[in-house]
């Protein structure tokens, strides 16, 4: 499995593309001017504590005020409402919870009312962007994440990744990271820190240690509501939390960040140092990779995937919805039942990619095609549970209902990637809108495969001329391309009467090829 990062810098954003086996699977967009990301800090002052919600509304100097759950407090909420204070009014100048007294947890079962009053200053961090019409989503436990380890003040429990499934190494881990961490700060072990010896871990904690105090020594006189800590920069979290020994190339468009790129990757992992690469060339990078392609084919309501399946993905206020369809292939397999788990875990693959890609969150429910086979439907589910492991999103997946529906939940931090895949009908009025050429393409190039897996002598293209332009033109032409790949011509003939979205493929006797 090979992974690339594909990064394209413009002047106001930087899109991360991730490949997996040339494949997109991670599509992440850094804007200059969003100033609350996941993982910010900020000093904010609560504006009003709602009873009936037990939550309070905190102005973070967003549009929308930002909402504070009572389950989002932290049992330390007092000790740090009490560092906060005395911090700000230049008091306390030893920010190394060494020496600084604890106060009694608050009650988990408490009301937000008796902990928050209103115009009180707070410290708080971003959980969820500002989304739709709602503002952020913040929690007053902080934690600082780093490579290997989460940084959380005001704590002293040590907590290790689930996902290290050694009984052993997790001992050695949280023996290791017990002895090096400061009293008043607990730790979270990630994953990633697996095999790690006790130098790297502790570089990571200083790192983080050293960020805490930065942002404590802004506290002071710091105008509310501002920001005192912010994240990495995108290039450098996103590196942070995927980055691992099956990347085999990044590779950037831009100098300055090529060099804070490669001088980030040199820190974290200097044996990988030399798979930075800077992009030159008068191709755009993200032509050059296919990327391009695969974003126009794989955002629309539709969803192309492999013998003729494909998926529709519908969006609501309250859930999104997704069908799969098996299309127009050739049935191979024995009988129905095994048509329709073929069909079923090609989808489930392709769905994992989805959620990945637009990012979606919230409730998903996916209608695959109906299987009687208890055995098959457990095949399914399984498989779909392996698709979803690189999902950095918290999800939970239930097994198939008795209509075939499989319901998932994902976190959603992010408003959902949408990218327009659909333009201006040249045949509509009124602003019709139909799915860009180059998808036309996509489905027209799957069917020239299925046709010349039949042996056809002779294969001639009637479409709208547009597309026909589209496929003829330039040198080496997209019909070119597939008489290199193929060893079979195509003969292309525009039809004035198609509509633009209409096309057929004939034989040698001028009869529609059926599929």
């Amino acid at each position: 499995m090979n992974k690339e990062l594909i990064i394209r810098s413009s002047s106001n954003d930087v899109d991360f593309a991730l490949l997996k086996d040339g494949k997109l699977i991670e599509l992440q967009k850094d804007e200059d001017d969003n100033n609350f990301s996941v993982g910010d800090v900020f000093i904010a002052k609560v504006r009003k504590s709602v009873q009936g919600l037990n939550a309070a509304f905190v102005n973070v100097g967003y549009e929308k005020d930002a909402f504070l759950h009572y389950h989002d407090l932290g049992p330390k909420l007092p000790s740090l409402l009490k560092f906060v204070k005395r911090v700000s009014t230049g008091k306390l100048r030893d920010y190394s919870l060494k020496d600084f007294p604890f106060e009694k947890d608050i009650d988990k079962n408490g009301s937000m009312t008796d902990v928050l009053k209103s115009n009180q200053s707070v410290l708080v961090q971003i959980v969820k962007e500002p989304i739709s019409t709602k503002g952020p989503r913040i929690s007053s436990e902080l934690s600082i994440a780093g490579r290997y380890i989460v940084l959380v003040p005001f704590s002293d429990r040590i907590s290790i990744s689930q996902k290290i499934e050694s009984k052993e190494e997790k001992e050695r881990l949280k023996r290791l990271v017990k002895s090096i961490t400061p009293k008043g700060f607990g730790v979270i072990i990630r994953t990633v820190a697996e095999g790690k010896k006790v130098a790297e871990l502790d570089r990571d904690l200083q790192n983080l240690l050293s960020r805490w105090t930065a942002m404590c020594k802004k506290l002071h006189k710091a105008h509310h509501p501002s920001k005192v800590l912010g994240e990495l920069n995108k290039a450098s979290s996103i590196l942070r939390d995927i980055f691992n020994d099956s990347f085999t190339s990044i590779v950037v468009d831009d100098e300055s960040l090529y060099i804070q790129i490669k001088d980030y990757v040199q820190e974290i992992a200097p044996k990988k140092e030399s798979i930075v690469k800077l992009h030159q060339g008068n191709v755009p990078i993200f032509e050059k990779y296919g990327i391009e392609r695969q974003i126009k084919t794989s955002f629309g309501r539709t969803v192309s995937m492999a013998k003729g399946a494909y998926l529709v993905i519908e969006h609501t206020e309250a859930l999104h919805v997704i069908d799969v369809n098996s299309g127009n292939r050739s049935n191979k397999a024995a009988n129905q039942e095994d048509t329709a788990l073929e069909v079923n875990l090609i989808a489930a693959t392709e769905m994992a990619r989805q959620l990945r890609l637009r990012d979606m969150g919230g409730i998903i429910v996916v209608d695959f095609i109906d299987m009687n086979n208890a055995e098959n439907r457990k095949k399914l589910f399984n498989h779909l549970r392996d698709e979803m492991k690189d999902d950095r999103a918290k999800h939970k997946i239930l097994p198939p209902s008795k209509f075939g529906l499989i319901q998932i939940t994902r976190q959603r931090v992010r408003p959902e990637m949408n990218i327009k895949t659909r333009e201006e009908n040249p045949n509509g009025l009124n602003g019709q809108e139909v799915e860009a050429p180059i998808k036309i393409v996509e489905k027209i190039k799957h069917d020239l495969e299925q046709i010349i897996k039949k042996d056809y002598k002779k294969v001639t293209l009637n479409t709208h001329p547009f597309i026909a332009a589209f496929l003829t033109k330039g040198f080496p032409s997209m019909r070119s391309k597939w008489y290199f790949e193929h060893k079979k011509w195509v003969k292309i003939l525009p039809r004035d009467a198609y509509t633009y979205l209409e096309y057929h493929f004939k034989d040698k006797d001028g009869n529609t090829i059926q599929l």
